[in-house]
């Protein structure tokens, strides 16, 4: 019985010295990250294809349990929208090759424009894919939520390609108005659509997006904790990733969250126990 729990990324600047050793050389981050959480978005890929001996050094950071979802390229999802991207979609493969085990999933984040009238290429996308990955799909275009016939027609395609529907959660934050820098510029740039909690496969994804306050944070994620309980339970094995406006107390909210998961369900597997933020990371395997 396995929850995978991450964050948005593995670096950030109000986490040094506080979740990672204040001095630490950019390219041994990702191995303190690596224990306190034990999955990580790969939300960079969607800028650029990372080399691959970038993609190498990540792997050597990592345990092979650890759980990679990297978001394909731009140009594949938002320029070509799935449609004769061939070329890029093999050098991002290629590249993400060493991960081996950990690469968990390959993340297809569609723009909002992509509508259910689209749903067409992304079903012949699906099955020109490789086998031998884990594929999950994030739409955000609102009649996908909306109307019914819409949701059944993406579930349909994904179920038939064995893919994930993940979904981003982002309902806390538009409860209320903002109370932050932080939280006004996600309300600019965050997609508002409904909550979805519906697992296609054993692998369901989630992304939440709370506050900047951390108890409304965890409030929000109760349903979430009831949910991914019912998962493991079935014998569905997820990842959720944490998020808030400022993510300054993410990996300590992903923790948090397992814990309470874990709570209810003690003969869940335990993450990795933290390096201490003011001693160098110790080799993880």
């Amino acid at each position: 019985m396995r929850l995978h729990v991450g964050c948005a990324m593995w670096t950030h600047a109000r986490w040094q010295g506080r979740f990672l050793p204040a001095r630490l050389p950019p390219g041994d981050r990702l191995r303190a990250y690596a224990s306190w959480c034990d999955a990580v978005e790969g939300n960079t890929t969607f800028y650029a294809t990372p080399s691959r001996e970038t993609v190498e050094s990540w792997a050597r950071q990592t345990p092979a349990d650890f759980r990679f979802v990297v978001k394909l390229p731009k140009p594949i999802t938002h320029e070509h929208r799935l449609i004769g991207a061939e070329d890029e979609l093999r050098a991002f493969l290629d590249a993400m090759e060493p991960l081996g085990p950990r690469h968990h999933a390959l993340w297809v984040q569609l723009p909002g424009s992509f509508s259910p009238a689209d749903v067409g290429a992304l079903a012949a996308f699906l099955r020109r894919l490789p086998r031998g990955h884990r594929y999950a799909v994030e739409v955000r275009h609102p009649a996908f939520f909306a109307e019914e016939r819409a949701e059944r027609l993406l579930e349909r395609v994904l179920a038939g390609a064995g893919a994930e529907w993940v979904p981003f959660d982002t309902t806390v934050l538009f409860r209320s108005p903002p109370t932050s820098d932080a939280e006004r510029d996600a309300w600019t740039k965050k997609p508002r659509v409904p909550r979805r909690a519906r697992a296609l496969t054993g692998h369901p994804i989630v992304r939440y997006l709370g506050r900047d306050a951390e108890e409304r944070t965890v409030r929000g994620w109760r349903p979430w904790v009831d949910t991914v309980v019912e998962w493991l339970r079935e014998g569905r094995s997820p990842t959720v990733f944490v998020h808030t406006p400022d993510n300054a107390d993410a990996p300590a909210l992903a923790r948090r969250f397992h814990d309470e998961v874990r709570a209810r369900l003690p003969e869940l597997a335990p993450l990795p126990e933290p390096v201490a933020a003011d001693e160098p990371p110790l080799t993880l395997f």
